[in-house]
């Protein structure tokens, strides 16, 4: 990263706020009567799923799972590895695993197919957001916050070698190769 990166906002915090509002809406009602499993994947969603986690009015219990795609660059590596996988039991339960984008779909592939083979219940994807134009495998987001451009994409959680992750914002650095 050079001295000329600065971030640009994308969508602002209030945006945010109203678009995490509405998808903890969605999942309130979708998982009502139930207690789901939120599986949040480090270390971006950590932001994304602390706020909406305090906005759905259900029993729910969270679960960590670490992955690695990317070294220090801006591309993924394309080999996935689980770096810290789950604590808790998933078999026979409602997961929702919280993502913060959604790029390639080579990640959250792995992780989802990773966990289909543990044999929950139900298994449902919420992503903050999704750069549909990158994509190599197709992947259904059950519950969506934003589409996002061919950008670098940092803020509320989402980083760039560890950088920009405190940003409120939704923001995209432009990124010289």
């Amino acid at each position: 990263m050079n001295s000329q990166s600065k971030p640009h906002i994308l969508f602002t915090r209030e945006e945010v706020e109203a678009t995490v509002k509405k998808l903890a809406a969605e999942i309130g009602k979708d998982y009502q009567g139930k207690c789901p499993l939120l599986i949040g994947i480090l270390k971006g969603s950590f932001v994304f799923m602390a706020d909406l986690i305090r906005l759905l009015d259900l029993p729910l219990e969270v679960e960590f799972i670490t992955l690695s795609s990317y070294g220090k660059g801006k591309e993924s590596s394309g080999k996935i590895r689980v770096v810290k996988g789950l604590r808790a039991p998933i078999k026979g339960r409602d997961v929702l695993v919280i993502e913060d984008i959604v790029d390639t779909g080579l990640t959250i592939s792995f992780l989802l197919d990773y966990l289909r083979k543990k044999k929950p219940a139900s298994l449902k994807l919420c992503a903050l957001t999704d750069k549909p134009s990158r994509r190599q495998i197709p992947v259904t987001i059950d519950y969506l916050g934003f589409t996002v451009p061919n950008k670098f994409i940092v803020g509320y959680g989402i980083d760039w070698d560890e950088k920009f992750r405190y940003l409120p914002d939704i923001c995209f650095v432009e990124v010289e190769d």
